[in-house]
């Protein structure tokens, strides 16, 4: 994969799908519903957001529904990836399923600032906190889900 980099931003634990993107915007198509992107934490994050940008979340990032626009409007952002203490499983196996990198860190809430510039190489197992000199070795991701994420989502690697 290639290298991802990008300005941190940070979010806090317990980030449900309803704050991703709340349920009123569902029926919105995906580039009206993106401008409402974590629009409940009021940083008016949807417009700061740049292609390649990280979040940085706490615990349980993605807990709640199932709904696949929670991932869906982080990719038509551009989201690079999210970096979490921990994931709920079923926002992690969508976020893969439609391409985006999810990576779990433990503390990575008091590792990074926001606005810090944050590379990951996932090849190498590696995220780098480019703005503090600090460097965090990640799991590797099974090689399944590696073609996957190469591939850039499940349905592009099933017609590979």
């Amino acid at each position: 994969m290639e290298i991802i980099k990008g300005k941190a931003w940070k979010v806090g634990d317990n980030i449900d799908t309803d704050v991703i993107i709340p349920s009123q915007y569902l029926l919105l198509p995906f580039e009206e519903m993106k401008k409402y992107t974590l629009s409940p934490l009021g940083r008016d994050l949807a417009d700061k957001i740049q292609p390649g940008d990280i979040i940085i979340a706490g615990s349980n990032f993605g807990c709640g529904s199932s709904r696949e626009q929670a991932v869906h409007v982080l990719t038509e952002l551009k989201v690079g990836c999210i970096i979490a203490e921990s994931f709920a499983r079923i926002f992690f196996r969508n976020a893969i399923n439609n391409g985006l990198p999810v990576l779990e860190l433990p503390d990575c809430s008091n590792l990074f600032d926001e606005a810090d510039t944050v590379e990951v190489d996932i090849d190498h197992e590696k995220i780098m906190n480019l703005s503090k000199g600090s460097s965090f070795d990640i799991i590797r991701y099974p090689d399944y889900i590696q073609q996957i994420l190469y591939a850039g989502g499940l349905l592009n690697f099933l017609n590979q």
